[in-house]
């Protein structure tokens, strides 16, 4: 039976926004916007948002079809939550990706904001939480994202470096301690 529960929400809510990390990705935003143009705010946060309900519902299938249960998912998304705040907190870039071509869907929607890491994580939530309390998360998560995106310019000018550092490491500190939640409550399950 699904319920809300408004500190799962906030939980929920708090994770996908380390994760997304939509502030930490303003260098990045001004510098897409500064090389292609115009950045299509509601169409990237509408695409991302729909990108992560479609695989929250049907990522679970997806794994069953490969043969792999939501705690081995759970328990290697918690992986990749720990070395993404790694990166948070140390300020060391392990995953590189591909210069790129355009700034609308790709690569502000995906894999930006709903990239791997988001997804890992999504379905290393189901196994945890209420599906509905994700779900809003998701929508909160995507609001805050469509702001940002709208004002990333005046957000930099406000923060300055220094800010937009701190804001960073202080959630991938709040990340790596989920991260170590997330493989605590779901090691056992590997052994069933």
């Amino acid at each position: 039976m699904m319920q809300l529960d408004f500190k799962e929400i906030i939980t929920v809510s708090m994770v996908l926004f380390a994760v997304i990390d939509i502030v930490g990705t303003i260098p990045i935003i001004v510098d897409l916007r500064a090389k292609h143009g115009h950045i299509e705010s509601e169409k990237a946060s509408l695409v991302a948002g729909f990108i992560m309900i479609i695989f929250l519902f049907i990522g679970e299938e997806l794994l069953n079809l490969i043969g792999i249960d939501v705690h081995s998912f759970a328990v290697a998304g918690s992986f990749v939550l720990f070395f993404l705040a790694l990166e948070m907190i140390l300020g060391i870039r392990l995953y590189r990706d591909e210069e790129a071509s355009s700034a609308s869907i790709v690569p502000i929607a995906f894999p930006l904001i709903a990239g791997a890491g988001t997804m890992t994580t999504l379905l290393s939530l189901k196994a945890q939480f209420q599906t509905i309390n994700i779900v809003i998360a998701i929508v909160l998560n995507i609001i805050i994202v469509y702001i940002v995106l709208k004002s990333s310019a005046k957000i930099e000018k406000m923060l300055g470096k220094n800010g937009l550092g701190v804001i960073r490491k202080a959630f991938g500190v709040v990340l790596l301690a989920i991260a170590v939640k997330l493989f605590a409550a779901n090691v056992k399950g590997l052994f069933v």
